[in-house]
């Protein structure tokens, strides 16, 4: 080792190779997340303790299937592998393998050899060679790849310490490259580009050159003439199928002296499993039951704490209106800050139980047979297999799902993917559709099972899937934009979750989810507080304006405070805006109150229950909860509930539809490079919500 006690490794593999499982073994808790340099793409990082002084810096790269780069995934593992002059350049790089589809995870293995960085291989899943009737001569590998070989198995924590050990050894590596590609291709060729590029090895100035956006680490020299070589495209994309060709013959070669499978030998459930689970009939009949499971159980399991939450909030802010002396401070603590993050917070439950499915069907490897099965109907929609991750993503949140379209390569059915993945049906949605549907489905059973509530819930998830799927068929009708796509996924090997990473991996998306909307929530909590809470001359004046209408009517003195109150509400900045906006959405069914929740839901969708619940606790002295205010509330007009089903449908079917959340927003602005494309999803969302939302409070009137 050298004098310096920190080592930077970097992870790739395949996807599905058990790298991020890898990762958390190594670093635990100790991870974060931030930018790649130059990219605007999350990367994971963490610290591991490989010895009593040395201390790793881990980074997990996206994963590819090879560093010719094809989407934006690609092109960061290969810009982080080439920018030597860069702080977080690897010391070292581990290559992780799985031991069932090893010679597709050899092709990455021998491009980052050839880059002259100390490699380790890790083959994973060790655990599953003998059920796979599966043998590696492990030290014949070593002696013909030159290279540092460690087999572990990253769910069952075998062979880390092992790894670690390895790791402390990189100095000591040999990065002679595996074999001479570029010889076997067009050796003048690559004398040319070896001869006009300076300061690069000849294999990394070939990467340079298949990138095909231009890289941010090297001078324009450099830069201009590897465009020139980029102008003979077919050379280029002929020469990078002979290196896959070649790399693959001596992969073959190699395996067939060290890599042996005896199926006779084989425990494998796994092909039986697959024939069922993606059948073409009962595989969507089983995903169906595992969505109906998912939905029933996200009202069934989290109604006692989500009622034991909203409850502690309300005795919360009753006993801080006794405690606190009067006061703006107080009011804006019992009136503002509590009811506004108590509406937030009640949904914990939901949202976790949601995660929680997630991730198991992800830890199982059950997600991929899922992409497999709706490959065949994206298709029909004008979108590839690789859609599904990004639509599936968005049940958690649009802007990390958006985000997972890098990996599409074509991009029209890129571009598609992004404009309707905000039509599933998001965790910010849920707090919403949960209130809602509380206060207009009574909690009845069918069939004395299933829950009425749960069927409602996983209704609107399928109403949002179902409107991306005919958005995106017709948006490739009408979009004139080329782009052309395959379809490549991986099939896992089934396996039992991990309890660590299924937990490790809830606590954070719940954590995230809470603490991104929290912010939004108090900061717009205290706004609507302080509207709410001052107003005009008519404010100022309420008591005795009410007072003076009120002699005739015998009011009580409790009903004489609720319509001062009530007055006040109305008289206050918030209410005058919310009246200037009344009209608009009264054909709705909505009121004053709603329309400014909807407008305070715009900054994210889940915000519309916190800023409710803040409207309701401003100036008023009643008990209970939010769920119980918002179902006391009483139409004036009409004398019915405010919250009766026509209205609740038509708030269920608007946000089902609506564009309301400036970070997806931003999100595909960054993404698409153009204010063209966010502004058509606002205007075009905006407006299918407005009128669905109006035609069905018209039907069901």
């Amino acid at each position: 080792m050298k004098s310096k006690k920190t080592v930077n490794i970097s992870l790739v593999g395949n996807p599905n190779t058990g790298k991020t499982s890898l990762f958390n073994q190594l670093t635990g808790l100790t991870q974060k997340v931030g930018n790649y340099p130059g990219i605007t793409v999350d990367k994971k990082q963490g610290t591991c303790k490989l010895g009593a002084k040395e201390t790793a810096i881990i980074t997990d790269l996206p994963g590819t299937y090879s560093i010719n780069p094809t989407s934006l995934d690609e092109s960061i593992v290969l810009e982080t592998l080439l920018d030597s002059d860069h702080e977080n350049y690897p010391d070292i790089v581990v290559v992780v393998a799985e031991v069932e589809n090893i010679k597709r995870n050899l092709l990455l293995f021998t491009q980052v050899k050839d880059l002259k960085i100390p490699t380790l291989l890790v083959v994973n899943m060790a655990d599953q060679m003998d059920r796979k009737g599966i043998s590696i001569n492990i030290e014949a590998l070593k002696t013909i790849l030159n290279t540092e070989i460690v087999l572990v198995s990253a769910r069952k924590r075998e062979g880390i310490e092992t790894l670690k050990e390895a790791l402390l050894r990189y100095e000591t590596f040999d990065t002679t490259p595996l074999q001479s590609i570029s010889d076997k291709i067009d050796k003048a060729y690559f004398e040319k580009i070896k001869s006009r590029l300076k300061g690069f090895s000849t294999y990394k100035s070939w990467l340079l050159i298949t990138q095909k956006n231009p890289v941010s680490f090297i001078s324009e020299a450099s830069r201009t003439i590897i465009e020139s070589f980029k102008k003979e495209q077919q050379q280029v994309k002929k020469y990078q199928h002979k290196e896959t060709i070649y790399r693959y013959q001596y992969i073959n070669e190699i395996l067939k002296k060290t890599y042996f499978i005896d199926r006779s030998k084989a425990k494998d459930l796994r092909s039986n499993l697959d024939r069922i689970l993606t059948h073409k009939v009962f595989g969507y009949v089983i995903f169906t039951a595992i969505l109906f499971v998912m939905f029933q159980s996200v009202f069934n399991w989290a109604s006692v704490p989500m009622d034991s939450i909203d409850l502690s909030f309300s005795n919360l802010s009753e006993w801080a209106k006794k405690m606190l002396p009067q006061g703006v401070i107080s009011n804006l603590i019992t009136e503002g800050i509590i009811p506004g993050i108590g509406g937030i917070v009640i949904f914990i439950p939901q949202i976790a139980i949601l995660f929680l499915f997630v991730s198991i069907l992800e830890e199982t490897g059950y997600m991929s047979r899922v992409v497999f099965l709706m490959d065949k109907i994206m298709r029909r929609y004008g979108m590839s297999g690789k859609s599904v991750i990004p639509l599936i993503s968005g049940t958690a949140c649009a802007i990390p799902a958006i985000m997972a379209t890098r990996n599409i390569v074509g991009w029209k059915d890129r571009l598609i993917t992004i404009l309707v993945t905000p039509f599933t049906t998001c965790s910010a949605r849920l707090p919403v559709y949960a209130i809602i549907i509380a206060l207009i489905i009574p909690d009845n059973r069918i069939l004395g099972l299933f829950s009425l509530q749960g069927l409602v819930l996983m209704a609107l998830y399928i109403l949002g899937f179902a409107s991306a799927l005919i958005s995106a068929f017709l948006l490739n009708k009408f979009l004139k934009v080329d782009g052309k796509t395959f379809f490549i996924v991986e099939m896992p090997n089934y396996k039992l979750p991990s309890l660590k990473n299924i937990a490790f991996d809830v606590f954070e998306k719940t954590k995230a989810f809470v603490l991104g909307a929290g912010k939004i929530i108090l900061a717009i909590s205290i706004v609507l507080w302080f509207l709410a809470s001052n107003g005009g001359e008519d404010f100022k004046n309420a008591s005795q304006i009410v007072v003076d209408k009120s002699t005739s009517q015998n009011l009580t003195p409790q009903e004489l405070e609720g319509e001062i109150a009530a007055f006040k509400l109305e008289k206050s900045y918030i209410g005058r805006m919310g009246k200037i906006i009344e009209p608009v959405i009264a054909p709705l069914g909505y009121d004053w109150k709603i329309g400014v929740a909807l407008i305070s839901s715009f900054a994210a969708r889940e915000v519309f229950v916190g800023a409710l619940s803040t409207i309701y606790s401003v100036g008023s002295d009643d008990e209970g909860t939010i769920k119980q205010r918002m179902a006391a509330e009483i139409n004036p007009i009409t004398k019915e509930k405010r919250f009766n089903f026509p209205a609740g449908m038509s708030l269920l079917v608007f946000y089902a539809f609506a564009m309301q959340c400036m970070g997806t927003l931003a999100i595909v602005k960054r993404e698409t490079k153009s204010w063209k494309w966010p502004i058509l999803q606002l205007v075009g969302m905006g407006a299918l919500a407005y009128l669905t939302a109006f035609i069905t409070f018209v039907i069901l009137k």
